[in-house]
């Protein structure tokens, strides 16, 4: 994933802004004392992006992985129609407490641009339904050239959306988020309509990091750089999330993503560690005993 990328990422200034007003009043309508439902992952599952992370021998990437990780963020549906037979066999590849968190397809985000898409939504949550009580929040992620302008298409989509089935939205034009009011409306249509606000941090697109969320859900894409900063950013992470925690957060969805894919695994660890010990969750570390090498 090069969304974001930037040459020279130790000039960024990465700190996460501070929260959105409206943060803690969407976590606080719902705040108790619970762990929430924590979900991490990587967005690929093959062994030719995720090099070293897989055993010498290993055939069944995805029954390893999903042994690894108690999540994916699953990038292949945005560029593939999979039958309802494919989902039917991932749901029997996995183990009980794993979950997959599909992009909608292209064609509905970039080709029609949500535009005349119930027929294609329709059968996409059709076939994804065979992942059954394993299918975690779907997520669309607009094209970065789709604007305001188009915010009619954006209500009637949210509107038509069955309330059922759990949905995150990821904007990236910038103005969605550079003008108050744009920003109010969205924020406002997805909090009504229970959509997940997606947050995205990477280094060359820092005006994504709007830190609101609709609601007590966080869905994190997070992009590293292959660069040494990418683990003190994990950590301010486990910060923010542990504030949220303490707010009354429900579920957290963090998919960690590289330049170079091979690194998102060591750097899931190191954040899965991180979050253990101050959320006090019990996460399996990725391939602990493993020696997988690092490219820093």
């Amino acid at each position: 994933m090069k969304f974001g990328s930037v040459p020279n990422p130790e000039t960024i200034d990465f700190a996460i802004p501070e929260d959105h007003i409206d943060t803690l009043r969407v976590l606080n309508e719902v705040k108790d004392d619970n762990v929430p439902e924590i979900y991490v992952g990587c967005a690929k599952w093959n062994k030719t992006d995720l090099k070293g992370f897989y055993p010498r021998g290993t055939k069944d990437e995805l029954g390893y992985y999903s042994r690894q990780f108690n999540a994916i963020e699953l990038n292949a549906t945005f560029y593939r129609i999979f039958p309802a037979e494919q989902f039917a066999t991932w749901y029997d590849k996995t183990p009980e407490d794993f979950k997959f968190f599909p992009k909608l397809n292209q064609e509905i985000s970039h080709w029609k641009r949500l535009n005349e898409v119930q027929t294609v939504v329709e059968d996409y949550l059709y076939n994804a339904s065979n992942l059954k009580e394993k299918l975690g929040t779907i997520f669309l992620q607009m094209h970065n050239n789709f604007a305001p302008k188009d915010f009619d298409r954006v209500v009637r989509f949210a509107e038509n959306w069955p309330k059922k089935v759990p949905l995150a939205m990821e904007f990236r034009h910038t103005d969605w988020y550079n003008d108050s009011v744009v920003s109010d409306q969205l924020y406002d249509l997805l909090e009504t309509n229970n959509i997940t606000n997606v947050l995205v941090d990477t280094a060359g697109r820092r005006d994504l990091m709007h830190m609101r969320l609709t609601t007590p859900k966080a869905f994190i894409r997070y992009v590293g750089a292959n660069h040494p900063t990418d683990y003190n950013r994990l950590e301010d992470w486990v910060k923010r999330l542990k504030s949220w925690q303490d707010q009354g957060i429900k579920e957290i969805d963090f998919f960690v993503h590289q330049n170079i894919e091979r690194e998102s695994p060591l750097l899931s660890a190191h954040f899965i560690e991180k979050l253990n010990g101050t959320l006090g969750c019990q996460l399996k570390i990725p391939n602990k005993d493993n020696t997988q090498q690092t490219l820093l």
